[in-house]
């Protein structure tokens, strides 16, 4: 039997399971159609995409027309996983209209199954107006990289108890806006503990310890495709920039040295067609 995509209504059955289940980030066809082959219930087209495709400094230059053409050839790759397209700034900080029909337009241009937006108790309302049009919709508290500047940059969030207590009031107003799942970034894991507790609706943690109800990460981090500095909060689970750089350095050398193309490599002809060109 070959993968069975989950469902929304699914994704929220998870809320307190003993199972967990898991999302990464694609771009494109090539990685979607790699992840189409595994467990893995759900892809976000993440406006990361900015610093780990387009090379941004930061997520803020992403537009809706990259998250379109990047979510595209990601449902096209993995017509059996959930995917999830994220909300870049600017397309929903306008307006309750604004993001109705940007979010309608990751969903129906884009082919997305759901899609995701940064913040909490400011964007309830939002999110509210978006899943009453039938938009499904996942939160995004603690570190919110659009938002990161704001926050003193790409810090732990939540780290004393005040701050905490707002963490829960804003997972608790994005659950009852309407929200099916709310990510939860950098913030200490006793924290994700005490909110993933108190919802009724699934928790999923990137940088959030293990106490979520799903994990979360960027997936060129934990293919370890960059040669940079590793956060705290990823585990690479390959090595692929230095087998990607060998690899390349090999195709070189071969060529130097007449080794590539090999007869294998190489097509011929008869040898009466041959003796026909001299």
């Amino acid at each position: 039997m070959g993968k069975v995509k989950m469902t929304i209504p699914q994704c929220r059955e998870m809320k307190g399971k003993t199972k967990k289940f898991t999302m990464i980030t694609a771009y494109d066809v090539l990685l979607a159609s790699v992840i189409e082959k595994t467990p893995i219930e759900m892809i976000l087209v993440g406006d990361s995409l900015g610093m780990t495709v387009l090379g941004y400094d930061s997520t803020v230059p992403v537009t809706m027309e990259d998250i379109i053409h990047h979510t595209k050839p990601v449902v096209k790759g993995a017509p059996n996983t959930l995917i999830v397209g994220d909300m870049p700034f600017g397309s929903y900080n306008t307006g309750i209209g604004d993001a109705i029909r940007n979010a309608n337009r990751i969903m129906k241009e884009g082919g997305a199954d759901a899609v995701k937006l940064e913040g909490g108790k400011n964007v309830a309302p939002i999110v509210a107006a978006m899943v009453n049009g039938g938009i499904p919709v996942m939160g995004h508290i603690g570190l919110t990289p659009q938002t990161a500047g704001q926050l003193g940059g790409f810090k732990v969030q939540g780290k004393d108890a005040e701050a905490a207590k707002q963490l829960l009031e804003d997972a608790k107003a994005l659950a009852q806006a309407g929200a099916f799942a709310i990510v939860l970034e950098c913030i200490p894991a006793p924290v994700a503990k005490m909110i993933t507790e108190q919802l009724n609706i699934p928790t999923m943690g990137i940088g959030a310890g293990p106490y979520c109800d799903a994990q979360v990460l960027v997936t060129q981090d934990l293919l370890g495709m960059f040669d940079r500095f590793v956060p705290k909060m990823v585990k690479q689970y390959a090595q692929l920039n230095k087998q990607m750089v060998d690899a390349l350095n090999s195709f070189y050398q071969e060529t130097q040295d007449g080794v590539f193309p090999g007869p294998e490599h190489s097509f011929g002809m008869k040898e009466e067609d041959l003796k026909r060109l001299y």
